[in-house]
């Protein structure tokens, strides 16, 4: 018989008869374990996302519910959650689909109570060890400069479990999320925790660099390429090599350099500007951007392909406000932070100002959150950070603001033909204006987004008095 542990954490039982559930509530807690139960999906899930359990011992039929969609929402919340399945001697194929969609193991029934202690101590063993691993990689990644990711929601928490799944390989990742939610931080935790640590990290933005000097930024340039170039010059992707590449706003890629991209990462080859020799790097890519590439890819301003080959391992991160419980803990992360950088005494967030921070709604995310402790930090005079420290109000007013219905801002006056010719016009001076401001005001990039002619373009300008 196994020897007799209590883990920190129950075990779940999910069963719809009550005295099959008895009878595995009492083997389980024969040998010292916690256990909690569910008789249908519903009050399954919910125990998961209460009583966060080290292990899920479900059946299959269920009279509300079935256990695959226990597995599949249990997995939602904990990636690692070891999750067994319990099935009749005529339905083992139901175990099969199951083991499939990421259970464990399957236990046949009428259930062998020394078979079913066998099977939880040794999930209960696997589910320790991948948690020790898990701390010696986040050790070793701290040695190696990994930065701290701050927060305890379980949004957060199944990120950075998908993080740590995706940086034992070398598969392309493409990090998705707002401006502001820490895309960088996460690709540097993937280089950190990944084989490539003692190799270089190294980003760019491709939406920070004019497109006449992007191509030789991230490819390089031999001497003589053009005017200036005096010197050969590595590009980021040499500089990368045998280690990470971030490509940060991905999507603002322009069009005529995503063909040669998509090489690099298909081939692990690219040529330098004014190069004949192609040259062959070992570079693992982690792209990020806050756009929606499907919507760009739609708009023929990204290419399909490209897409495809960059989101061969997404990973979406939650905004801020998706994550209410970490406001309090990152913003008195910061406080502490902040009062070593500027060598002032400790510093408290009076009640108030932690209930205007919750309430807020964080449009930039944590880079805003920061900003605004650091702002807070110096203002203040005494010892606690007050709401007026914080100046959240005045962006509150903005931020809470009911939406306007744009239907309702429409002129209908007049024919049908004029109302369709005010809308036609509104429209296209605003989808150029977005245009040029996506080309960083190169108008034939621009034309070349709207998919119109360069004539075309600078005629629609001059008719809409656009300043180009």
């Amino acid at each position: 018989m196994p020897t007799p542990r209590r883990p920190q954490a129950p075990i779940l039982i999910v069963e719809d008869k009550d005295s099959l559930r008895a009878m595995l509530r009492h083997a389980l807690e024969e040998q010292g374990h916690s256990v909690v139960e569910a008789a249908d999906e519903a009050e399954a899930l919910r125990q998961v996302r209460d009583t966060r359990p080290d292990l899920v011992l479900s059946d299959l039929r269920l009279l509300s519910g079935d256990g695959v969609g226990v597995l599949r929402g249990a997995k939602d919340i904990d990636p690692e959650l070891p999750v067994i399945v319990m099935t009749a001697y005529g339905s083992i194929q139901d175990a099969v689909v199951a083991m499939k969609e990421g259970a464990l193991d399957f236990l046949a029934k009428p259930v062998d109570p020394d078979h079913l202690l066998l099977l939880v101590e040794r999930a209960l063993a696997q589910r320790r060890m991948a948690a020790e691993n898990r701390l010696l990689r986040d050790e070793l990644a701290a040695r190696r400069g990994a930065p701290t990711i701050i927060g305890q929601d379980p949004s957060l928490a199944r990120v950075m479990a998908t993080v740590h799944r995706a940086a034992a390989t070398d598969t392309t990742v493409l990090l998705l999320g707002e401006s502001g939610t820490g895309k960088e931080l996460v690709a540097r935790s993937l280089h950190a925790l990944g084989g490539r640590a003692d190799g270089p990290f190294v980003a760019i933005n491709c939406a920070a660099i004019p497109e006449t000097l992007l191509e030789t930024e991230l490819f390089g340039h031999e001497k003589g390429a053009f005017t200036g170039a005096s010197a050969r010059k590595a590009g980021r992707f040499e500089l990368a090599h045998r280690g990470t590449l971030f490509l940060d706003e991905i999507g603002d890629l322009p069009i005529g350099l995503q063909a040669k991209i998509l090489r690099a990462l298909e081939e692990k080859k690219f040529d330098r500007v004014g190069g004949t020799q192609p040259l062959q790097v070992d570079v693992r890519v982690v792209a990020a951007t806050n756009r929606n590439l499907k919507a760009a890819v739609a708009a023929r301003q990204f290419r399909e392909d490209l897409y495809f080959r960059l989101s061969v391992f997404p990973i979406d991160i939650p905004p801020l406000r998706e994550r209410p419980g970490d406001i309090e803990v990152l913003a008195r992360h910061f406080v502490d932070r902040f009062c070593r950088d500027l060598k002032k005494k400790t510093l408290t967030l009076s009640a108030e100002a932690i209930d205007e921070l919750q309430r807020y709604r964080w449009p930039g995310n944590v880079r805003e959150l920061q900003n605004c402790i650091e702002r807070a930090a110096i203002l203040v005079d005494g010892d606690t950070i007050r709401p007026r420290h914080l100046n959240l109000s005045f962006r509150d007013a903005v931020t809470l603001e009911a939406p306007v219905d744009p239907w309702e801002q429409l002129d209908l006056s007049g024919s049908l033909a004029d109302v369709t010719r005010r809308a036609t016009v509104e429209v296209e001076r605003r989808k150029i204006q977005a245009a040029l401001k996506d080309a960083a005001g190169q108008k034939p990039r621009a034309a070349d987004l709207l998919q119109v002619s360069y004539k075309t373009l600078l005629q629609k300008l001059k008719e809409y008095g656009i300043d180009g």
